[in-house]
């Protein structure tokens, strides 16, 4: 866009330009080119015709008065001479040179010198147009002022944007003046733009940045205006436009939970750190940002999940993984956090629940008691025990022994790393110093983990002593000793009370006190956890119950349990006391290494019962500026053990063990200690806030080479205990602290411990202990209320609700409801365990019992699961319900499914509606019954055909729901299933009596297939489709598959491989024959096509097979290799491929055919079978016998369709039996002669008295290849019974045929009116119209079978066929071969141009006696292409023959010697002449041709296995080297089947009453040989034609009478449809083709050939003249309808034909004579019928003939026909008309015979005073009437009235064909034009049909010059 500014108006180019004050002069151009870059723009240049140059010159810097010259260049850049011519510009301002021609070469310029000289201040406009040969271009020249104008887009697009999101893009604008301008743009939100102002310098460009920001989900269009100028006093606009959408992001995680995703991590080792990864994908077409937060937790809780991306940007249809970490802390806890995702634009927030479970360590010993067993004293005994990792975490162990050796036992490795699923073996080793028996509990620390205590015992024997050897049996009885409080005691007291009887022992072997004694001052302890029995025992025995308060459960403890050794470097000793708690005196030793920094003494004492005693422990170090540390043991055991003859079994007490942890250093005060280099895992210790003890561990590892002490101190934080507080760890090692704490109110959130290391304040770290008590925390969604929406009563509606722990404790929860509540309300889960920070989803129910509203408060109780006998919470929730009734409905009263295909199923859908205000629980019932009656009994075995997927179920209120239905029917029925529904309660309990629903229906159907229609081809082309369908037996192929299949069938619903034989097995009783009949060896293949249609509504696949098909391929080495002769054919058949389908499978749908090639090929001589199986899958089996013959070429073959003929059943005691026919045909290459042998008909006459019962009669013919022969017969029954004859058939030299023939009579008495009397066609479900194509088939009938019915004898049927050409560049031929003379079609022969269409009229005449016609006309069809090329190939032949015939060639070798040369060949000599000679054979000047034989087809021997002879291969090679003559090209056949039945008019008129009006009975016998001598012809042939047949008769010799006798050709059909007019031809010529025909030497009728009276003579001599008649009879009487008028001229023609004045003259008063003889026979008859026929018929077409009716005319053409010579009748005694016979005036004429002597001669006609015209009206009057009466009465009349309306109704048929015609016109009243008066040299003024169609009316076709209404004319187009 360009913005041009001289005011503030906007132009539609975009431009924005003003100029107030000035004239604008000339156009502006409409296009600115706006530049890329800054600066001034590059000149445009342009190629136009190979000439390059500017489009447009432009002055800009110009001033008033002034001249400025610019130039501009043309260059061609063309490699051709380029001459331009050019027009100067118009206006006055541009100038430049005289217009010149421009020459310009290629690569070569030219500067034209253009001047500009302004006279105003204003724009200029104009251009140059260059002219060349090739066309023209135009240069245009401008001038414009200085003024500012900015280029600038129409509108930019900014790229979509989500809602509070923003995008920018940038345009350029550029000032394309010479000025500087200012600039400032205003846009208003959501755009902006950047910079907002400025000021831009001549041709200088800027770049805005548009910035979009939506807050709402819009189509954004803002106009942003810039103001610029120098003062700003112009404007721009540029158009802003920006998309908006809302956001929405998706988010894949690995679970899902109502209301949020999940992230589930699983479990993950403690202390290792795992990563999960969340999708969030952002599928929409806008870039979206989004932020990632966690969720508010508990305060003192810790966050275990860490996601490292917290916000970002995802491109439109892209995702990105966000990765979750998960580092958990706490062993065997699981942690829950919530992630939340957000982004701008968002209505709503998605939540992700991220839960974890920590995993430790699980550890096990093989052992946990260790027994040495007796060692000696100094010797050392050895054991091994294996640990156990079972988990997948790795664990770190730690057992607290001293490893220096200060310990009687030891062990290896005593700390380590055990890998996660692994095992270890440690060694132990027991080294006794005093001969006691010793007993150490040896803890195992276990990171993460409570401790695993290993028990070990050892006693120890020296020379002196032999103390009791402890057992590990005796451990066990100690535990419950001890448990009892026994074990204080010592075991001689003990023995001494098992003897008083104050001790029992039970069954275990364990002490029990008799009576129990009260003993305040001793304490049996509880049952204590592995880590208090640990601390315990780091405390040297004593457990600290309260602070302050210390209590021992111990026999012996030991204070202080730790002792360190930092103060100074030299020798120092500290004392420790052992305290002995029980009531013996115990003997106690200390155990220390030899080589030891530490030493006790003394090493041993005894002390006794409740005493206590100090031990000196002194740190004698050997070695300055190093760490030490140690353990030291103490034994105490009672001092009875030392001997254990002094101790009983029963009583027997192990040692206890008491240690000392002891470290120090010997580093010098001014020596630097060891830098610690160490690993503390968790520096932050985090207690569960209860106030419970609470144990957990720390690791402290030593990473350095040199070992490292620490000490840790306990009055820092005297709530928080450690265990050990000192120690020494050596490198590579750790050490396992454990912590113990119960949290209090008021304690400090964080509790710091200083860590001292190496014993030097600058290497002290400090442990964070976070220790505090919290309350628990629960909160309730909804603000602790809770409601249900409306409830059917007794159903069960369930809501979601949610409780959260905002705690960091895990709680456990139970929810109270009260007692008459929980019958209406339930939660589940109703108890279970809140995590920490974790949200549960509770489903509550609400069941009612009565329409009512409810309030219930059910209350939530929860405590943290770590004490469940604390004070517990409670937290109350509000419900409120109301309950109402609901029922249910059914979409459809009435589904139906239509069909479905028996054993299979189909799906569908019921819907169910809800239309109540609550949800409906329901049940359904299926009740099933059959439609169909005769079946209904049969269903009740039958399971239900109907399932449903769900029959209970529950529908929300206002809700469809679809019910997923399956049925599968089990017979072919119609199924009626009745849906039912009951209302249920929650428990499933029904609370009402059923209610109907709706109804199922639908109908189980099999697989249908029909076949529609059939074709023959090949050798078959013969056969008609009535014969087809009865070889291959269609009928009855089509009633098997409309049944259904049998249960065997359906053993493999599908085309299955299941048989190890060659001939497979059969599962089905259905059999038919498809017999392809007989051929010729060699001869085309026999082809028949059937069109297989399926007619259900359900698709059909089907398939044939084969015997191969269904045969299980086998090995080689499993066949057999026996066959059968019955296997052997049918290999031999399937292995030539003698059968053939194609396709042999196949599926249809509904309504769909498909043609399928049937072919047996004639390769193999005899008959040949094959069992082929027809599939349909699902459906039924049907058993194919393929059957044919191929026979040999020189033997004749007889092949009847059926080997039995049943004639139709005929009634006894008529008397005129109908004719019957019977089929044969010729299956051979040659004609065959047949004989029937009636000596069993004889016989069977002789046996019923005489009577034909069966007679033939056509005994014997000839059959011609391929076709078919019809012999008739008459079955004339004596009783009603059966009749059955066998009837030898010979063949002349061939077999004899035996068939069999059965004909049945029947009593009409006893059937009345059941008799079949009828047509019973058996064929009638033959198709009649052509459905399947044959390949490169061009003509179609409209109807290949016409079923005429029943009709009477001498009767005449016809109906209308067509022909079509459907090819769009072949001309046909057609000829119809008709050898049955009861049929006729006309016409019989023609062509049939591309597309075109022909109406043949079929007439059936009925002979005299009543027949069966069973007819197959043949037409036969050929290629007019093929034919013509058949004709020039056939006189190239005969050329070629007639030249070889006339040519021969002199071969003697001494030709040239002797010079003699045959007189008939000099030209040829001197032709040879110009040959060069060669010596050798004589040159021949022509090369003898091979010579021709006429067509023979070779005979083919044998089959295709069989080899030629040498002969006969000679044979073939000679055959191949002639020139046979073409044969005609082979036409193909249409077939069209005519039946129909003829009865007596009797028989007629008693079973057909209603049909007998519908036909006109022939009474005339020589009607039918008239009709079927004179057929109709093609009409346009003639008409088209300019050959006038009486022309060529009148100056030829032939007679056209004879010649149409043995011709197919009609001259008076022809006639009556061309433009010749016969009777106006024989008008004007002197030839009369009835004279002809009188003298002809041919009559068929021995009474006509002897009759010497000529119809046309009388006419011609007759006083009656029928143009006169037929005035008056159209003028006067004025008929009503066309063919009252046509009745009218048949009366004419009859006066014309039939009375002669002979007969007026014999009947003296006008009526004609009794003995009148018959009007016409023969050919006269037809030869009048036709040409007065023809004659009517144009005059009816001729307004001419109207206009003479009507004008009278005074000489009627028919005069002419008169000759002088033979006036041999008398005329009309009127004077006026004696000009009429050729009389004079002055002769008087001769008197009529009819009239009386006075009124004939004229005397006496004044004195009776009347006229003599009015006597001869009156006569004539009377004559006519009378002759008219005797007319109607006779047979002859009639049947020529049929004739003339046959043909009549043909002919407006025919017209309607030709779209001449238009039938369903409605009636109009047409004013008639003028009369033309113009006659054609024949006295006619017709036109052409074609030409004079358009412009003709109903008014002109015969009828009188009235408006007439009546709708019974027609109206002509």
């Amino acid at each position: 866009m360009s913005a041009e500014v001289m005011g503030n108006s906007v132009q539609d180019c975009g431009v924005w330009t003003d100029t107030p004050g000035y004239e604008k002069k000339g156009l502006r151009p409409d296009l600115q080119c706006p530049g890329a870059l800054q600066g001034k723009m590059p000149p445009q240049r342009c190629c136009f015709l190979g000439v390059e140059t500017r489009t447009e010159l432009r002055w800009e810097n110009w001033k008033l008065g002034g001249e400025f010259t610019k130039t501009l260049l043309l260059k061609n850049v063309h490699s051709k001479l380029q001459k331009l011519r050019f027009r100067s510009p118009v206006s006055k301002f541009f100038t430049t040179l005289f217009p010149q021609m421009i020459t310009l070469s290629p690569g070569t310029s030219f500067s034209l010198p253009i001047t500009f000289r302004p006279l105003d201040r204003c724009d200029y406009q104009d251009s140059i147009e260059f002219q060349s040969n090739d066309g023209s271009f135009t240069v245009t020249l401008s001038a414009t002022l200085p003024r500012h104008a900015l280029d600038l887009p129409e509108s930019v697009l900014v790229p979509p944007c989500a809602v509070l999101h923003q995008s920018q893009t940038t345009f350029m604008f550029r000032n394309i003046r010479q000025l500087q301008t200012w600039f400032q743009w205003e846009v208003s939100c959501p755009f902006q733009l950047s910079p907002e102002r400025g000021v831009l310098q001549a041709h200088q460009e800027c770049q805005v940045t548009v910035l979009f920001r939506p807050q709402e989900a819009l189509v954004y269009q803002v106009e942003a205006s810039c103001v610029f100028g120098e003062e700003g006093e112009n404007s721009c606009t540029v158009l802003l436009q920006g998309l908006s959408k809302y956001p929405f992001l998706q988010v894949n995680a690995s679970g899902q939970e109502e209301g949020f995703k999940v992230l589930e991590f699983g479990s993950v080792p403690v202390g290792s750190t795992a990563e999960r990864h969340l999708e969030i994908l952002n599928p929409c077409s806008i870039t979206t940002s989004f932020s990632v937060s966690r969720m508010r937790h508990p305060a003192l809780s810790e966050s275990l999940f860490q996601c490292s991306v917290q916000k970002g940007e995802l491109a439109p249809r892209t995702s990105i993984k966000v990765p979750v970490l998960f580092t958990p802390l706490e062993v065997d806890s699981s942690s829950v956090d919530y992630l939340s995702l957000r982004w701008p634009g968002a209505l709503s927030k998605t939540l992700i629940k991220v839960t974890g479970a920590c995993i430790g360590p699980r550890v096990t010993l093989s052992s946990s008691v260790l027994d040495f067993g007796c060692v000696e004293e100094g010797q050392e005994a050895k054991r091994s025990v294996v640990m156990v990792n079972s988990s997948s975490v790795e664990a770190r162990y730690q057992f607290d022994l001293d490893a220096s050796g200060n310990g009687v036992f030891s062990l290896e490795p005593a700390w380590g790393v055990l890998p996660a699923n692994s095992s270890q073996s440690l060694k132990l080793t027991y080294r006794p110093q005093h001969p006691i028996g010793h007993h150490r509990r040896l803890a195992c620390l276990l990171l993460h983990r409570e401790p695993l205590f290993l028990d070990l015992l050892g006693t120890c024997h020296s020379e002196q002593q032999t103390p009791a050897t402890l057992r590990p049996r005796h451990l066990v009885l100690y535990q419950k000793n001890w448990s009892r409080g026994l074990t204080y005691y010592p075991p001689d007291v003990l023995s001494a009370m098992l003897a008083e009887g104050k001790l029992q022992v039970d069954q275990e072997g364990a002490l029990l006190l008799q009576e129990y004694c009260s003993q305040p001052d001793v304490v049996v302890p509880e049952e204590r956890s592995p880590m208090e029995e640990y601390y315990q025992d780091c405390a040297g025995g004593i457990m600290d119950a309260e602070p302050g308060v210390r209590l021992s459960s111990s026999h012996i403890t030991v204070d202080p349990p730790e002792l360190t050794f930092y103060n100074s470097s030299s020798s120092s000793s500290q004392s420790v006391t052992v305290y002995n708690h029980t009531k013996g005196k115990l003997s106690l030793f200390w155990t220390s290494a030899k080589d030891s920094t530490f030493s006790v003494s003394p090493w041993s004492c005894d002390l006794g019962p409740l005493k206590s005693t100090s031990f000196r422990v002194s740190y004698t170090p050997r070695q300055q500026n190093t760490f030490h540390g140690a353990q030291l043991e103490c034994f105490a055991l009672y001092k009875v053990l030392r001997d254990f003859t002094l101790v009983d079994e029963r009583t027997l007490c192990p040692s206890w063990c008491v240690t000392v942890r002891v470290s120090g250093h010997s580093f010098q005060p001014d020596r630097e200690h060891f830098i610690p280099r160490l690993s503390l895992q968790r520096p932050q210790v985090v207690f569960p806030p209860l106030s419970l003890v609470s144990y957990r561990t720390v690791l402290l590892e030593n990473l350095g080479d040199l070992p490292l002490v620490f000490r840790l101190d306990p009055e820092e934080c005297p709530s928080v205990s450690v265990r050990p507080t000192s120690g020494l760890v050596l490198p590579g090692q750790h050490q396992i602290l454990t912590l113990r704490a119960a949290p209090a109110e008021h304690c400090p959130v964080r509790l710091p411990i200083s860590l001292h290391l190496n014993s030097s304040p600058r290497y002290t770290q400090q442990l964070r202990v976070v220790s505090v008590l919290e309350k628990p925390r629960v909160c309730l969604e909804g603000d602790g209320s809770l409601f249900f929406k409306p409830t059917a009563v007794g159903s069960c509606s369930q809501r979601p609700h949610r409780v959260r722990n905002l705690s960091s404790l895990p709680l456990r929860f139970l929810w109270r409801i009260s007692g008459p509540d929980r019958r209406l309300l339930s939660v589940e889960p109703e108890t279970g365990v809140l995590l920490p920070n974790d949200t549960m989803v509770q489903t509550w129910s609400f069941t009612p019992s009565e329409e009512m509203v409810y309030n219930l408060k059910p209350k939530l109780t929860f405590w943290p699961i770590q004490m469940p006998g604390c004070r517990k919470s409670r937290l109350p929730l509000k419900v409120v319900g109301m309950a109402s009734k609901g029922s249910i409905q059914a979409e459809c009263a009435v589904l139906a499914l239509g069909e479905v295909l028996v054993g299979d199923c189909r799906t569908f859908q019921v819907p169910l509606m809800n239309n109540s205000t609550c949800p409906v629980t329901f049940s359904l019932t299926v009740l099933q019954r059959l439609l169909d009656g005769d079946q209904a009994e049969d269903v009740h075995g039958d399971p239900v055909a109907l399932e449903l997927d769900s029959m209970r179920g529950t529908i929300p209120a206002q809700s469809r729901l679809l019910i997923r239905s399956t049925v599968r029917p089990a017979r072919r029925a119609r199924y009626c299933w009745e849906l039912t529904y009951q209302t249920l309660s929650s428990a499933g309990c029904v609370l009402e009596v059923p209610q109907p629903l709706c109804q199922v229906q639908a109908e189980g159907v099999f697989p249908t297939l029909e076949v529609t229609d059939g074709r023959c081809a090949g050798s078959m082309e013969g056969l008609s489709k009535l014969q087809l369908w009865s070889l291959f037996s269609l009928d009855h192929l089509n009633s098997y598959l409309k049944r259904d299949p049998a249960p065997p069938e359906l053993t493999y619903r599908v085309p299955t491989r299941h048989s190890l034989r060659r001939c497979p097995s059969v599962f089905t009783s259905a059999m038919l024959d498809f017999d392809f009949s007989a051929a010729p060896l060699g001869s085309a293949p026999s082809s028949v096509l059937l069109m297989f249609e399926n007619t259900g509504n359900i698709p059909v696949e089907w398939s044939f097979l084969f015997p191969e098909d269904q045969q299980i391929e086998l090995e080689y080495w499993a066949e057999t290799g026996e066959f059968s002769s019955t296997e052997l054919h049918q290999m031999k058949v399937q292995d030539n491929r003698l059968f053939n389908i194609e396709p042999r499978s196949g599926k249809l749908q509904p309504g769909q055919q498909r043609a399928v090639s049937f072919t047996y090929r004639h390769d193999f001589t005899g008959p040949n079978r094959l069992p082929v199986l027809f599939k349909l899958s699902h459906g039924r089996e049907i058993l194919l016998n393929f059957m044919g013959v191929t026979v040999l070429k020189d033997k004749p073959y007889l092949r009847p369709t059926s080997t039995k003929h049943v004639f139709a059943p005929v009634a006894i005691g008529g008397f005129s039996p109908p004719k019957q026919v019977f089929e044969l045909y010729n299956g051979g290459a040659v004609p065959l002669t047949y004989l029937v042998d009636t000596d069993p008909l004889e016989q069977l006459t002789a046996d019923n008295f005489g009577h034909p019962v069966l007679q033939c009669l056509t005994r014997q013919g000839e059959v011609q290849p391929g076709r078919t022969a019809l012999l008739e017969w008459v079955f004339y029954p004596l009783e009603a019974k059966t009749y059955s004859v066998d009837l030898p058939i010979t063949v002349l030299e061939g077999d004899t045929l035996l068939m069999t023939f059965e004909g049945c009579g029947f009593d009409e008495q006893v059937l009345a009116e059941s008799a079949p009397v009828q047509l019973m066609n058996p064929h009638m479900s033959v198709p009649s119209t052509q459905r399947l194509p044959l390949p490169d088939q061009v003509v179609y009938l409209s109807e290949e079978r016409v079923s005429i019915g029943d009709i009477p004898v001498c009767s005449r049927s016809t109906r209308i066929l067509f022909l079509t050409n459907v090819s769009h560049t072949d001309r046909v031929l057609y000829a119809w071969n008709i050898t049955d003379q009861a049929v006729l079609i006309q016409p019989d022969h023609g062509t049939l141009a591309p597309g075109e269409t022909s109406l043949c009229v079929l007439t059936l005449l009925a002979s005299g006696s009543p027949s069966f016609y069973q007819l197959d006309l043949i037409c036969e069809v050929t290629l007019e292409e093929a034919v013509s090329q058949y004709h020039q190939e056939l006189q190239r032949w005969e050329q070629e023959r007639e030249r070889q015939n006339n040519e021969f060639t002199i071969t003697e070798k001494d030709l040239q010697q002797t010079g003699s040369i045959p007189l008939g060949h000099t030209q040829n000599t001197q032709e040879c002449d110009q040959f060069p000679q060669r010596p050798g054979p004589a040159v021949r000047k022509y090369k003898t041709l091979p010579p021709i034989r006429g067509s023979s087809s070779s005979s083919l021997v044998g089959g295709p296995c069989s080899r030629p002879s040498r002969a006969e291969r000679r044979a073939q090679r000679e055959a191949s080297k002639v020139w046979r003559k073409p044969e005609p090209p082979r036409p193909s056949m249409l077939h069209l089947g005519v039946t129909a039945r003829s009865h007596s008019l009797l028989e007629f008129q008693a079973f057909f009453p209603t049909l007998l009006s519908r036909h006109h009975v022939n009474r005339y016998s020589g009607h039918l040989a008239s009709v079927r001598s004179c057929p109709m012809v093609s009409c346009e042939e003639a008409r088209h034609s300019q050959w006038n047949p009486c022309e060529e008769a009148r100056h030829s010799h032939k007679n056209p009478c004879e010649e149409a006798r043995h011709s197919q050709w009609n001259p008076c059909e022809e006639a009556r449809h061309s433009q010749w007019n016969p009777c106006e031809e024989a008008r004007h010529s002197q030839w009369n083709p009835c004279e002809e025909a009188r003298h002809s030497q041919w009559n068929p009728c021995e009474e006509a050939r002897h009759s010497l009276w000529n119809p046309c003579e009388e006419a011609r001599h007759s006083l009656w003249n029928p143009c006169e008649e037929a005035r008056h009879s159209l003028c006067d009487q004025r008929p009503t309808s066309y063919l009252e008028g046509a009745t009218s001229l048949c009366f004419t023609w009859f006066r014309c034909s039939s009375l002669s004045q002979a007969m007026v003259t014999r009947s003296g008063s006008g009526l004609p004579p009794a003995d009148i003889p018959h009007v016409l026979h023969g050919p006269e008859r037809e030869i009048l019928t036709h040409v007065i026929t023809s004659i009517l018929r144009n005059l009816l077409d001729d307004p001419q003939f109207h206009l003479c009716l009507l004008e009278s005319e005074a000489v009627p053409y028919y005069a002419q026909l008169t000759t002088h010579g033979r006036a041999s009748f008398p005329t009309p005694p009127a004077a006026s008309t004696a000009y009429l016979h050729g009389a004079t005036p002055g002769e008087a004429p001769p008197p009529s015979p009819g009239l009386p002597p006075q009124l004939g001669t004229g005397e006496g006609l004044c004195g009776a005073e009347v006229t003599g015209s009015q006597i001869q009206e009156a006569v004539k009057k009377e004559h006519q009437l009378n002759v008219q009466e005797t007319i109607r009465r006779l047979p002859e009349f009639c049947d020529l009235a049929e004739e003339v309306l046959l043909n009549t109704i043909q002919n407006l048929m025919v017209e309607a064909f030709l779209g001449e015609l238009v039938l369903t016109a409605r009636p109009r009243i047409i004013a008639l034009p003028p009369v033309c008066n113009r006659r054609t040299s024949c006295g006619s003024a017709r036109l052409s049909r074609a030409a004079a169609g358009p412009e003709r009316s109903r008014e002109t076709r015969g009828a009188s010059p009235v408006l007439s209404s009546n709708p019974t004319n027609l109206e002509l187009q």
